[in-house]
This record gives C-alpha cells, structure tokens and sequence, in this order.
C-alpha cells in the first residue's frame, strides 16, 4: 500500500546538493490501471498500482536492463526524467498525536525536481505508514499547494501531455 501526500513547492532547499540524488525516468505501458516501468540509477523495475489519490495499491517487480529498455520502447506517451532529492523530515509536526510504532523523524520528502517538457515542475512527496498520519501531516514552509487529490499530479496523466 502507497500512502503519500504531495505537494507543489514555493522554493527549492538551498541546499540540496547535501542530500542524496535519484536519477529517474520512468514511462508508462498503461494508465488504467498504472502499469509503469522505472530506471532508478541502475535499478529497474515494473510497477502495478491501483486506484486511489491518497491510498492506492502498488506492486513492484524487478526489471533488468535489457527488459527495461525493450518495454520502453513500447511505452505511451512521455518519458518522465527527473531529480528526486531525499530529505529528511527532522521535525515532522502533525495535528494529532500517533500512538503507532514508528521513529516520526523518518519521515522523508522525495523532491522531484522535473526535466523537459515538465521543467519547471517540481513536486515534493511525502510517504506515510497510515492514512490517519498522512492526513494530520502539517506541511513544511517551503511547501505551496496540496496536490494530493488533484489527478494531474500523477506522473501517469503527467506522461500523457501534449507539448
């Protein structure tokens, strides 16, 4: 289960060459359901998931390079490629209190920082271990819109764009 929160950003991080860095793209086989293929550094795989905004099911299985490229090939749409920075939460801050058995402070923001055609689009998503935490979540200042329920904020309907 794929719980997360996303947001568009005012400000990039002044310092985000500190954090670790994904170089990822990523396209789609079909958007209904999501069946995604990802490069992720040298890392390959296929992704199932189901429906949802906030909550959704999502499957992943490996790829090696040679299928990633060959299922690439029969993608639809836009290739995605983006940046996605790690970054670390220190002090997460929630309208509520969580009894559950999770370290907060491991919360992270995946920053995905878009290439062309989506340049300029930077989104910041955050992962959750339940809907009730993700929902309390207070977003960080440098956070702008709530995006989470808004569907053209998925990369799936992101790859289908006309330019």
């Amino acid at each position: 289960m794929e719980i997360e929160r996303k947001f568009t950003v005012k400000k990039l991080p002044d310092n985000l060459s500190q954090y670790t860095c994904h170089i990822i793209e990523q396209a789609y086989l079909n958007t209904d359901p999501v069946v995604r293929i990802r490069r992720e550094d040298e890392t390959y795989y296929m992704t199932y998931k189901g429906k949802g905004l906030l909550a959704r099911e999502e499957y992943n299985l490996p790829l090696n390079e040679h299928s990633y490229y060959h299922l690439r090939d029969k993608a639809d749409g836009n290739i995605i490629s983006k940046k996605r920075y790690i970054i670390p939460i220190e002090h997460p801050t929630f309208m509520s209190d969580f009894d559950e058995m999770i370290d907060q402070s491991s919360l992270c923001v995946e920053l995905d920082v878009f290439e062309a055609p989506f340049a300029p689009l930077v989104i910041a998503e955050i992962e959750f271990p339940s809907v009730e935490m993700a929902q309390a979540f207070r977003p960080l200042d440098w956070f702008d819109k709530d995006v989470t329920d808004n569907p053209a904020y998925h990369n799936s309907n992101l790859s289908r764009q006309m330019f």
